[in-house]
């Protein structure tokens, strides 16, 4: 049984790496005709629609109580308050960056677990924190060189903070299944990004450009209803902190395709502050040492509904 629940988290793990590595793409493409937030509106939306659907489908049932309200602040941090920074940092750096920087989350959500008393401080942590945090300044010359303004940078550290946060959060949630926590959370995001859309005076239209089409069906389908469902299932299987290993692999999927997709240069500084960053984040939150908790070790997080 543990076998096939190993290759069960292997499979998804491998399947959220690739799918998510074309997110940052796909955001930049859509940023070029419509305005971030009714964007992130309009990908949330349907995503949320098409996982209601599921739902149905499979039988579900929608979760009350405790449970409910974990969702629905699991999905106001996780996709509203995240995706908004980072959609809006995405207008003006490249994706393969605005990955980069996300493969902090995994070192940030270990530092927040510990401040929450979750998890005992190591001194791997503060070492992979320095590690990391000189990789990003290496690689962050190339934007503001380019004249990109600090609150962009300060937006895109903003996002790695709240998706940490959410992690955190999900360790302490009652159990939801991972479509059922993704349908309703994504749901709850989606008004809220609506909402900002409206009052910031975005222009609500939809693309004209096939390019804007395809890629918001990539970040519905592929960036937001497999993604996150995959996601949710290896933290099933493996726990918080082993799930975390996603956001260390996915910057090298990104830079990949951004390069191939969006033109995304090279650089030096891209070249040697992205390695940093991903030893920093493996020695500080990932290396051996960290015991998960019984809830972790026992998949208990995402399971029935």
């Amino acid at each position: 049984m543990q076998p096939t629940r190993d290759r069960a988290a292997l499979a998804a793990f491998a399947g959220a790496t690739l799918l998510a590595g074309g997110n940052a793409v796909g955001i930049r493409f859509s940023n070029r005709e419509l305005d971030p937030l009714w964007g992130a509106s309009l990908r949330f939306g349907a995503a949320a629609l098409l996982l209601l659907a599921i739902m149905a489908v499979l039988r579900l049932r929608f979760p009350r109580g405790k449970a409910l309200a974990g969702t629905l602040l699991f999905g106001v941090l996780n996709f509203g308050v995240s995706f908004s920074l980072a959609y809006y940092a995405l207008v003006y750096i490249h994706a393969g960056l605005g990955q980069t920087l996300l493969a902090l989350v995994p070192l940030a959500a270990l530092l927040l677990a510990v401040a929450q008393g979750q998890e005992q401080f190591r001194g791997a942590a503060l070492v992979g924190t320095l590690v990391a945090v000189v990789g990003v300044a290496v690689v962050s010359q190339a934007p503001l060189r380019a004249d990109v303004p600090v609150p962009v940078l300060l937006a895109a550290l903003g996002a790695v903070l709240s998706f940490a946060e959410s992690a955190v959060l999900v360790k302490r949630l009652p159990k939801v299944h991972p479509v059922t926590m993704n349908a309703v959370g994504m749901a709850a995001a989606a008004v809220l990004l609506f909402a900002g859309s409206f009052a910031i005076g975005d222009r609500w239209a939809l693309p004209e450009i096939a390019d804007t089409w395809w890629a918001l069906a990539y970040v519905v389908v592929a960036g937001s209803v497999l993604t996150f469902v995959l996601y949710l299932t290896v933290i099933q299987h493996w726990g918080a902190s082993r799930a975390a290993y996603v956001f260390v692999v996915i910057p090298l999927v990104a830079i990949v395709v951004s390069a191939w997709l969006d033109d995304e240069p090279l650089t030096v500084s891209l070249l040697v502050g992205t390695p940093l960053i991903l030893i920093g984040v493996y020695v500080g939150a990932l290396r051996g040492g960290h015991r998960p908790d019984r809830r972790e070790a026992t998949g208990a997080v995402g399971e029935g509904d």
